[in-house]
């Protein structure tokens, strides 16, 4: 099929500008001269094969032919969907954390097929009420009955559990603070959440699960949904709520908390910090229960856990404050030992080159070298 060229202009000047680039910016970011940017965002002329590779690279698109091809579906759809309803909220910035996220997304997806990982049975749940409360909690029921969950088994690294059902689950800092996460179903990698990074780290693992409930719940729906703090309580809100509560903390397992004492500021801290949840979750879970009043459900928001005695399940083990201090950040930029690990893999089978590799880790040459010192890897 020929090349569509007011096809492809479109295309490049759209994503363009919905990463609020200009045409000199552009120009300095990738070595193409302005005035052929202009030509090609004119129809004027067709950029060459390997400037629609530059193009690609750039703008971390996994798949080049997304650029030329008149039928792939591309992501950039979806974040056109998403900077449309909610562009106010992303800055320059987090549009370019979206679309890195993506591209994760996207290496994630291709790594695990070229690597055939062992194939786990698929989890599937279809809704069988229109009550958007019961089909939340029916999901995790359903859910921690896949996984091997009794009712009172309180899941401690979600991530993992969400990642081996296929959702691509992402840690990554936003400028903006109120959101707390994003679900998109990516046309090629599926079901895909981020985390907002920069949230308290019990936080991340209620919005973790509030978002892996919109990928389990509303995957058949729009394909973007983006989460705010405090935001309205709509019906598709109220499911993923619930799910995330249930999941986290089962209400079998509530009932069972062996201390038969009331509820007071101590033991509020001492069960938040065991089900690694943020004592407001912790309340609204015990009310939703049954198993305090108002006036107890205030008091136990009111209290806090030390950010000290909050433990990362992706920082688990024992590491040097240095060794800390980096896969901190590298979680920051949404690199979590799973994916790092995935990507050495490749490596070590010769899946990818070690260039390739750099790309799918968002670092320079150099920077590789260190995170496989940092991960005991060797690169010949």
């Amino acid at each position: 099929m020929p090349l569509d060229r007011a096809l492809l202009s479109e295309k490049l000047k759209k994503y363009r500008e919905q990463f609020q680039l200009t045409i000199a910016e552009l120009s300095e970011s990738t070595g193409i001269d302005e005035q052929l940017l202009i030509s090609y965002e004119n129809q004027e002329k067709v950029p060459t094969g390997d400037e629609i590779l530059i193009l690609a690279d750039f703008y971390r698109c996994d798949d080049y032919m997304f650029f030329i091809s008149n039928e792939q579906l591309t992501p950039f759809e979806r974040t056109e969907t998403l900077f449309r309803r909610h562009g106010n909220e992303f800055s320059k910035e987090d549009r370019w954390t979206v679309q890195e996220f993506l591209f994760l997304s996207a290496c994630e997806s291709f790594l695990s097929k070229a690597l055939l990982m062992p194939l786990r049975p698929t989890f599937n749940f279809s809704k069988s009420s229109l009550m958007h409360k019961t089909n939340g909690i029916e999901a995790v029921e359903a859910l921690r009955a896949f996984l091997g969950y009794s009712d009172r088994a309180v899941p401690m690294d979600i991530y993992e559990d969400f990642r081996s059902i296929g959702i691509h689950t992402f840690r990554r800092a936003l400028k903006n603070s109120k959101i707390s996460g994003l679900y998109v179903r990516h046309p090629v990698a599926g079901n895909c959440i981020l985390i907002n990074y920069s949230e308290d780290v019990y936080r991340q693992r209620f919005t973790a699960a509030h978002e892996a409930a919109h990928a389990i719940l509303n995957d058949d729906e729009n394909g973007v949904l983006v989460s705010f703090k405090g935001q309205g309580q709509d019906y598709v809100e109220v499911a993923a709520n619930n799910f995330a509560s249930h999941y986290l903390m089962p209400p079998a397992f509530l009932r069972s908390i062996p201390d038969a004492s009331p509820w007071n500021q101590e033991k509020a801290l001492k069960w938040a910090n065991n089900l690694k949840v943020s004592t407001e979750a912790l309340a609204y879970a015990l009310s939703n229960a049954n198993l305090i009043n108002k006036e107890t459900e205030k008091t136990i928001k009111a209290v806090r856990v030390a950010k000290h005695l909050k433990n990362d399940p992706e920082l688990s083990g024992e590491l040097a404050p240095n060794s800390l201090r980096r896969k901190q950040e590298l979680l920051k930029k949404g690199l979590s030992t799973y994916y790092v690990n995935l990507c050495f893999e490749a490596l070590r089978r010769h899946i990818i080159t070690k260039a390739r590799m750099s790309e799918m880790l968002l670092v320079s040459h150099q920077e590789l070298y260190e995170i496989a010192e940092l991960y005991n890897e060797r690169l010949q």
